[in-house]
């Protein structure tokens, strides 16, 4: 049965944790919409179920499952969970817990990502964590994990001020 992060206490296996957004998936079709205000956001959201898979983030996640639970962690609202969750399914992804931020939440990723891991790092070691934001990284190496920079896209500067300063993706 899962715990409280969605991880099943049964299983032992390290886990790879891995963001969506400029990770696994392009963003590159919603970028025209960060950092115009709430309804813009909004909007984002809603065509993030267009997003196409990036080769370069979806065959670490095949290879790490051999091995690894997978866990996806993003800064998508919770809202977004049903739509997210099924384009995982349709990716052919492997399954694993969908840890998202509160709806309410507009801290910035570098503060709500990185509490992620480090709980999950009590119960579980954490094998790799994969991401394409420079202060998650910076943040989970001084954390000790070992870290992935994704960066096989180059995402705006209005989305990277979106997801770092004003608490949104």
């Amino acid at each position: 049965m899962p715990g409280p992060d969605g991880v099943t206490g049964r299983d032992k296996r390290p886990l790879a944790v891995f963001d969506l957004d400029d990770t696994l998936a392009g963003t590159a079709h919603r970028q025209r919409y960060p950092g115009r205000g709430p309804c813009d956001r909004d909007a984002s959201f809603a065509a993030a179920p267009e997003d196409a898979p990036l080769a370069e983030g979806v065959a670490p996640v095949h290879e790490s499952a051999r091995e690894c639970g997978i866990v996806y962690l993003t800064g998508r609202p919770e809202r977004c969970r049903r739509d997210t969750l099924d384009r995982l399914a349709a990716q052919g992804l492997p399954e694993g817990p969908l840890h998202l931020r509160g709806d309410a939440d507009r801290r910035p990723a570098r503060y709500t990502k990185p509490a992620i891991p480090r709980r999950l790092a009590r119960t579980r070691e954490i094998r790799v964590l994969v991401d394409d934001g420079e202060p998650v990284c910076a943040d989970a190496r001084r954390a000790g994990f070992t870290v992935v920079h994704a960066r096989w896209t180059a995402p705006s500067r209005e989305l990277k001020a979106a997801q770092q300063r004003e608490g949104r993706t």
